[in-house]
């Protein structure tokens, strides 16, 4: 990050704020100084930030304090994330004018720029203790809030949660949520013109177990 002698933001002492309060510092990054541009919304909604994109070598990221991240449910039980440790991050490798050749070029994206599991296994594991995850880590998913295939960032902390199993869910069966088929039908629209990228991430982020009927895709 860089210092200048000029008075913080609001929304970067907010920031710093919450980076202080993380764990034990792991690998380089400062998770304040990723992203403190923040991309323009949809209709006057919350800006979503901006994080590093795409890495040739990831490091374990610092996540919230122990206990700090509470999860919410809605009405069904659907797991929500905690809006304040996980708002979302957006990759700044994928714009609107550039989706053919990212998210919907043909042979895929996700698989070039997704961390290895060694750094995510170890950032699940202390993302699990900021929200007081408790059960099998099996069954939970280590989720990029806005996924890959809608240009979330691939390993910013303020993009991924631990994401516990839907209700119902059998105990050891792995993971199954009924998150992903929404980020795929996402993905589809966005790749279809149907949507907007910026629609598409903003849906997700205010709350995906309503994205798809938010933007009519139901």
């Amino acid at each position: 990050m860089r210092f200048t002698r000029h008075v913080a933001s609001p929304a970067l002492l907010s920031c710093l704020f919450l980076a202080g309060c993380s764990s034990v510092p792991l690998g380089t990054s400062d998770p304040s100084s990723s992203g403190a541009a923040e991309s323009g919304a949809p209709g006057g909604a919350r800006p979503i930030a901006v994080g590093a994109g795409p890495q040739k070598k990831y490091t374990v990221q610092r996540q919230p304090a122990a206990g700090s991240c509470h999860y919410r449910y809605e009405k069904k039980g659907e797991p929500l994330e905690d809006p304040q440790c996980t708002p979302g991050a957006i990759s700044p490798a994928v714009k609107q004018a550039n989706l053919k050749s990212t998210i919907c070029r043909k042979g895929g994206y996700t698989s070039g720029v997704r961390p290895s599991t060694y750094i995510t296994g170890k950032e699940k594991k202390l993302n699990a203790t900021s929200y007081g995850f408790t059960g099998s880590m099996r069954d939970a998913e280590y989720d990029h809030l806005i996924s890959l295939q809608l240009g979330g960032d691939p390993n910013d902390y303020r993009n991924l949660w631990v994401e516990p199993a839907d209700p119902g869910h059998k105990k050891g069966s792995g993971v199954n949520n009924a998150k992903d088929p929404v980020e795929t039908k996402l993905h589809t629209a966005v790749c279809a013109g149907k949507v907007t990228l910026a629609q598409a991430q903003q849906a997700i982020v205010t709350d995906w177990t309503t994205a798809l009927a938010t933007l009519g895709l139901n």
